[in-house]
């Protein structure tokens, strides 16, 4: 069926709608969902914290019988499989709707053009594509995750002036302002997990939480490299686990049998991985489809070197740390070839730059 002048209006609602609960919702991607009838929003949905309901079943809840004979716009092609819950094709199919409104076909090789068909064989008229950009950019990391059984690596980095992430023994030092600090909690918030390496938490001590007021529950899963287990039982990381944030140390439980089992004891989780590239495996196996690179210029240059960074996100600042600072292994300068500049935003004094690898 052919678009209508609405269906762009109603599209980019639902995207927006999808936002809601990026990085919150375990395997599943974030999807939003509207049901409209004549031009009237009577239904809305998005993919519940625990990745279930889905936000179409949720939609169509609200909706009740007003989804008869209605419209629906949903960022992702609805499920045609049977697994926690029933298709979401099915209850479309059920509720009566009379068209489906698609952003993406899913690659999800379960769904895959599976769903739209199942709608289209019951008489609903499907539109795809609409907005499908837009959408892309959403779902750029579960998209990454499905297509490449790996989670997208999002190195961030906050760059002084003079091309510094830190001072040598000065433990944390503030690169950049209050707004971008900020923001850089925002991308927390909406990502799966951020990993630093055991150099970064026994320089600053990190909590690595979503610290912006109203959002704390948001923090991402922390993941630690520390092959020969150096991670004191007393940081941060770990007195946080009992505030229910969860770490994992990626290293190797025989280092120090005596300090693993203390770790363990106080909450830490472990994983083994014979690399980097095998541990973002891993990780995709765990339903994990973003990964913050945060701490580091060690761990950065490692994701850089291996050409496992998929997206930049790059705080340049007009701090100054000197003759003693600890060098970025890129600036705004030295972005690697192959990623191009999506976004560009002033924050207060600092600026924000957002790369994506031109493959992606």
């Amino acid at each position: 069926m052919r678009r209508t002048s609405d269906d762009e209006r109603f599209m980019a609602a639902a995207i927006r709608l999808s936002r809601w609960h990026l990085g919150q919702t375990e395997s599943n991607p974030s999807v939003g969902c509207l049901i409209v009838l004549d031009g009237v929003i009577v239904g809305r949905g998005v993919t519940a914290l625990s990745g279930r309901p889905h936000a179409e079943t949720q939609a169509l809840t609200e909706a009740g019988e007003l989804a008869r004979g209605a419209t629906a716009y949903v960022t992702l092609e609805p499920c045609s499989h049977h697994g926690h819950t029933p298709p979401c094709a099915e209850a479309l199919i059920a509720a009566g709707v009379a068209r489906v409104v698609v952003a993406l076909t899913d690659p999800d090789p379960r769904v895959s053009g599976r769903g739209l068909k199942m709608l289209a064989d019951a008489g609903i008229s499907v539109t795809a594509d609409v907005m499908r950009e837009r959408a892309e950019s959403e779902l750029e990391a579960y998209l990454n995750r499905q297509r490449r059984n790996r989670p997208q690596v999002i190195l961030k980095l906050a760059v002084s002036a003079d091309g510094m992430i830190g001072r040598q023994g000065d433990g944390q030092v503030a690169i950049t302002g209050r707004q971008a600090r900020a923001q850089s909690h925002v991308l927390r918030a909406e990502s799966d997990a951020i990993l630093v390496g055991i150099g970064t938490v026994l320089a600053d001590d990190p909590e690595l939480t979503c610290r912006l007021p109203g959002m704390e529950s948001r923090s991402p899963l922390r993941i630690v490299l520390d092959r020969r287990l150096q991670l004191p039982a007393s940081s941060r990381l770990v007195s946080s686990i009992a505030d229910g944030h969860r770490l994992i140390l990626v290293g190797a439980p025989d280092a120090d049998p005596a300090k693993a089992t203390l770790l363990r004891d106080l909450g830490v989780e472990f994983l083994d991985a014979a690399s980097l590239p095998d541990l973002l495996t891993r990780l995709a196996g765990e339903g994990i489809s973003s990964l913050i690179v945060e701490g580091g210029a060690r761990a950065a240059r490692a994701f850089l070197d291996q050409h496992l960074v998929d997206r930049i996100v790059l705080f340049s600042s007009v701090v100054v740390v000197g003759p003693s600072g600890i060098a970025s292994p890129i600036s705004e300068q030295t972005v690697p070839d192959g990623f191009h500049r999506r976004r560009r935003e002033q924050l207060g004094a600092d600026w924000m730059n957002d790369y994506i690898r031109s493959s992606t």
